[in-house]
């Protein structure tokens, strides 16, 4: 067999220039046949034989052996080392060319080829884009969807283009999303529909192609997989009904598709998202609670389903999932709820519905993530609702919460969320006996820490939150305030250039209501407060220009 193999190198390198079909057609079968059984020790020797540069002049369509050439290509290059002597052969630039031929076997020992050289290189990936590959492989597609072998091929390379992000522009100018829709119908194996799914995943990634989808009519295949499997205990369905569900969210995460499907509330692929929240199926609810978070992206879409009765559906499924519930849907059924409750029409109707009693069961939580939503729910429950903030602020147990929470310095969101709700609290309510609770349960420090936050937001909730306790309540809070070094802290955000003008104009209104308090109004007299401020007189903000003189008069009579 060698001395066949080593025959057939010397006889292609000689007769490649000037040879008849019928002598190269034996000399590439010996090599099929020398690579059928020791496919890494053959690929050697082709490489030392210098017979790759051959195999460029041989790629041609008119040559009855182009098949069997980009046969031996696609074998070599399943080994890793024979890739870049294959680029360096210059075999790219043919095979892209023989796509655009017609025969079937030939696509397909071409496409394998180009597939097996650039396995795994985003560079090699990204020049076949470059070459404009992707509009050829979907006409391929197009032309040959009934051959089985040349529809894989297509899907495998879709497959691994569609990772790199400057494919789906590409993509997004072909008709992929139907010809990919249109396949998707007429299969029946799961292993099909499973490749199928692999490249739609990436795509739907896409904005555009989202939309494209959406109107090819995908949507209705993937409704049609979930009713099919919803109650199949075999693997392949179970697997099936995640892939589907799961894809079916992502089509929401566009703006222009998720407003498609929601048809001002009357779609029925909203309708029957809707029936999901209450299924048996954790998948299912997990995915409809997702989809109506993606709805809840503007304000009508969620007054409209707040008016429909969403909110209970909701509160019913966390209901399901209280003790040793599901994580990822207590996570998407808080984070529906946050979003729904951020139009201001919402939030009584949500209150009085007793949103904020179903998320307060979860306060015993230990998972970050539904930590995090459950504070951002409240956050926006209580956004201007006087009542319900004094009501959640005088809660000793979720005060207490969010003070050992504002200590979760392994996750920051948790954090920052605590500290904001505590700020919350305090200005949407405006009571003492709120701001009573917060001090005796610890939370003055969090929010003078606040104060230093690096986002200018919170910087400001967590000072006019110090101005309201330094308002009504001083006495309670006077030695937490001290402990916390909050007049070094002002004087540093006064003093810093860098300071926003809301920051420095909060600052200077806290410092007046802070000298109503003896110890506190020595160390602002120690730390030359004036000196700071009566440069701030003729800041290029007004408004804080004329607090600096509002803020000097009152420093100069105090003292």
């Amino acid at each position: 067999m060698a001395d066949n193999l080593s025959e057939a190198l010397k006889k292609l390198k000689i007769t490649s220039t000037d040879s008849t079909a019928g002598s190269l057609e034996g000399c590439l079968d010996c090599l099929l046949q020398a690579l059928a059984q020791n496919n890494m020790e053959t690929s050697e020797k082709i490489q030392k034989s210098g017979v790759l540069q051959v195999f460029a002049s041989l790629l041609t369509p008119q040559s009855s052996c182009t098949a069997k050439v980009a046969n031996i290509i696609a074998e070599v290059a399943r080994n890793e080392f024979m890739r870049n002597p294959c680029v360096d052969a210059g075999l790219i630039p043919p095979l892209v060319q023989l796509l655009n031929c017609k025969d079937q076997e030939v696509l397909l020992q071409t496409g394998r080829a180009l597939g097996n050289i650039c396995y795994d290189s985003h560079t090699l990936q990204s020049q076949l884009i470059n070459m404009g590959v992707i509009p050829t492989l979907v006409k391929l597609l197009g032309i040959h969807c009934q051959n089985a072998a040349l529809t894989e091929m297509c899907l495998v390379a879709f497959g691994n283009l569609a990772e790199l992000e400057s494919s789906k522009e590409q993509f997004a100018y072909t008709n992929i999303a139907e010809e990919l829709v249109k396949l998707f119908k007429k299969q029946i194996e799961h292993d099909k529909k499973e490749m199928i799914f692999e490249v739609l995943a990436p795509l739907a990634e896409n904005d555009v192609i989202k939309l494209q989808l959406v109107e090819a009519g995908l949507v209705e295949c993937l409704l049609e997989i979930v009713q099919k499997t919803v109650d199949s205990d075999k693997e392949d369905d179970i697997a099936e009904l995640k892939t589907a569900s799961d894809l079916m969210v992502l089509l929401l995460l566009g703006d222009e598709s998720m407003q498609k499907l929601f048809e001002g509330g009357k779609g029925s692929v909203f309708q029957r998202v809707l029936s999901w929240i209450p299924s048996n199926s954790h998948q299912l609810q997990l995915a409809g609670a997702l989809a109506i978070a993606n709805f809840a992206r503007n304000d009508g879409n969620c007054i409209h389903m707040v008016d429909n009765g969403i909110v209970q559906k909701l509160m019913d499924l966390l209901d399901r999932h209280v003790e040793d519930g599901n994580v990822t849907v207590q996570h998407a059924a808080l984070s529906a709820l946050r979003n729904l409750a951020i139009p201001v029409v919402n939030k009584a109707k949500m209150l009085s519905a007793g949103v904020a009693e179903a998320v307060l069961k979860f306060l015993r939580s230990e998972m970050p993530p539904v930590q995090f939503k459950l504070l951002g729910t409240l956050r926006m429950l209580i956004d201007a609702q006087a009542e319900a903030a004094e009501q959640l602020g005088k809660n000793v147990k979720l005060v207490e919460r969010l003070v050992e929470w504002c200590e979760a310095k392994d996750h920051a969101g948790v954090m920052g969320e605590s500290n904001r709700l505590l700020s919350a609290l305090i200005r949407h309510s405006k009571s003492k006996d709120v701001i009573r609770t917060i001090v005796q349960s610890g939370g003055i420090k969090h929010l003078v820490t606040m104060a230093t936050s690096e986002h200018v937001i919170m910087q400001n909730e967590a000072l006019v939150a110090l101005a309201l306790i330094a308002a009504l309540e001083l006495v309670t809070a006077e030695k937490d305030l001290e402990n916390a070094q909050l007049v070094q802290i002002l004087h540093r955000l006064l003093s810093d250039d860098r300071s926003a003008p809301e920051i420095k104009y909060n600052s200077m209104v806290l410092i007046c209501a802070l000298i109503g308090s003896e110890p506190l109004q020595k160390e602002v007299q120690s730390m030359a407060f004036l000196e700071v401020i009566s440069k701030l007189r003729s800041h290029e903000n007004k408004t804080v220009a004329q607090q600096a003189s509002l803020t000097e008069q009152r420093l100069a009579v105090e003292s």
